[in-house]
């Protein structure tokens, strides 16, 4: 519709995630003719800035091609930038009036507005936006970086602040896990293959391990990372939501509120995390090393030096239904680990009457979210030859060969086309973020009363010992002789 008109505005557009993430995907939609063709990008912050040095700070992460130069131009002249406080209201009628002004006189006008802002000026933001920017032709919505707060008590008030102010469908709270490749084909690898569905419960399962592992650590923003910890910043946001989607039931329909039902469902069904299903770890430097690794946590200068917040942690929760009791869901994730790696790892149980003395070893889905997507089966196979010997293999869809020429979006590429099509499906619902912060307040709360010291593991290693016993005690088997071999090497 040639008088519909969208606004895309980034409040915090001077900031670190606007220039890494939030602009370089508005152009690629932008650049790929995926947005409205009516759209204006406004950008907000207090820096006092032109629009031609935002473009210079952002200019590193764009990806752009000399054909795609001219495109380029285009897509800044689509923009505008607006200095102001994020506390006055004044401010925020002066950005709406620049809003009004890219908008045509008498045309319906659909506005978005990024929250890219640290917490502590939220509360500041979302009020201003309701009194003074709300679009009075067309929709609103509002999308929620996270920290969705500290704990269940400022989750549930910051909730409540947003549910004064805003309708929950205008609400987008992005964590950008679910708008991955991989994290999206779990619904159809449960509910789309009849090989998988029948087994995905208690009677064939022994344990689900759901890891995020980085190999560099705070990067200098350990000031920051320390107000959260591990916790906060990868394991109640981006893994329990993954688990989630691996052990909800099957929605009535692929509606996002029937997906979203079910996964509050699970949530209800798993118990508050006790201390004692807990491994936490804090990396000290590799002294045999150079550049970052030569720096343990503690070395970071923005970091207290009696800090006792974790860069590693694994946990077992449980889920008291009757497709999982007693399976245990094993979650692993750290930073200075000794690999980049994002994965679901799925293990069945052990052969039932076994003819083979116990050579066997478990078949494991394996679904790689990140680098290189990938979903494979290990399996036992006849040793190729003439001896009745027996060895693991895979059956394997490795993206990277099966979909060479096929470009992978962005994971924010797929969630803020999300929001201009209105579709909550791969957001967070309220009810959602409470529960989340139902199962890990208590022990969050434990750590920091008593002061529970992290144990210290080396840069660069698998992370403490402890945190591997806790896998076998969560029932899961390691065995150490499966060799990955890269399908281009075949």
């Amino acid at each position: 519709e040639k008088n519909v008109c969208h606004i895309f505005t980034i409040l915090g557009a001077s900031g670190d995630l606007a220039k890494k993430k939030i602009y370089p995907t508005i152009w690629w939609l932008f650049r790929d003719g995926l947005l409205p063709k009516n759209v204006v990008f406004v950008g907000y912050a207090r820096s006092n800035l032109t629009k031609d040095q935002l473009q210079l700070r952002c200019e590193p992460y764009m990806k752009v091609t000399p054909e795609q130069q001219r495109l380029y131009d285009q897509f800044w002249s689509a923009n505008v930038y607006v200095a102001g406080s994020y506390t006055s209201k004044s401010d925020f009628d002066v950005l709406n009036e620049k809003i009004k002004n890219n908008e045509p006189v008498g045309g319906k006008s659909n506005r978005v507005f990024y929250l890219a802002l640290p917490p502590s000026v939220f509360q500041y933001v979302t009020t201003n936006l309701r009194q003074s920017c709300m679009s009075p032709s067309g929709w609103t919505r509002v999308i929620v970086e996270k920290p969705f707060g500290k704990d269940a008590e400022s989750s549930q008030k910051l909730t409540d602040h947003l549910a004064s102010l805003f309708k929950e469908d205008q609400i987008y709270r992005i964590d950008h896990y679910l708008g991955k490749e991989m994290v999206q084909n779990l619904m159809i690898l449960r509910f789309g293959n009849t090989i998988f569905s029948p087994t995905w419960n208690r009677l064939y399962i022994a344990s689900v391990q759901i890891i995020f592992k980085e190999p560099f650590g705070t990067q200098g923003r350990g000031g920051y990372f320390d107000q959260f910890g591990i916790i906060r910043d990868v394991m109640q946001n981006h893994l329990l939501q993954i688990l989630s989607l691996v052990a909800m039931e099957k929605p009535a329909s692929i509606h996002p509120d029937d997906i979203r039902n079910e996964k509050v469902k699970v949530l209800k069904c798993i118990k508050p995390v006790k201390m004692e299903d807990v491994v936490l770890g804090q990396y000290f430097a590799n002294l045999n090393s150079v550049g970052e690794s030569s720096q343990g946590y503690l070395d970071d200068p923005t970091v207290p030096k009696d800090s006792i917040t974790p860069t590693y942690c694994t946990s077992i929760l449980r889920i008291s239904n009757e497709r999982w009791e007693g399976v245990p869901f094993i979650l692993r994730c750290g930073k200075a680990l000794n690999d980049r790696k994002a994965e679901i790892r799925i293990q069945y149980q052990d052969i039932p009457g076994d003819i083979f003395d116990g050579k066997c070893k478990r078949n494991e889905l394996v679904i790689r979210v990140q680098p290189g997507e990938a979903v494979y089966v290990k399996m036992m196979t006849k040793t190729p030859g003439m001896t009745f010997d027996m060895e693991e293999t895979e059956l394997d869809l490795t993206y990277g060969s099966r979909y060479k020429n096929v470009k992978l979006p962005d994971a924010y590429e797929r969630l803020i086309l999300d929001v201009f099509c209105g579709s909550q499906m791969h957001f967070v619902r309220s009810d959602e973020l409470a529960e989340a912060w139902r199962i890990f307040t208590p022990v969050l709360h434990e750590i920091e009363s008593k002061r529970i010291k992290p144990i210290p593991y080396i840069y660069g290693s698998r992370g403490p010992i402890e945190g591997d016993n806790m896998a076998k005690l969560g029932n899961y088997k390691y065995y150490g002789s499966y060799k990955w071999v890269e399908p281009s090497a075949l």
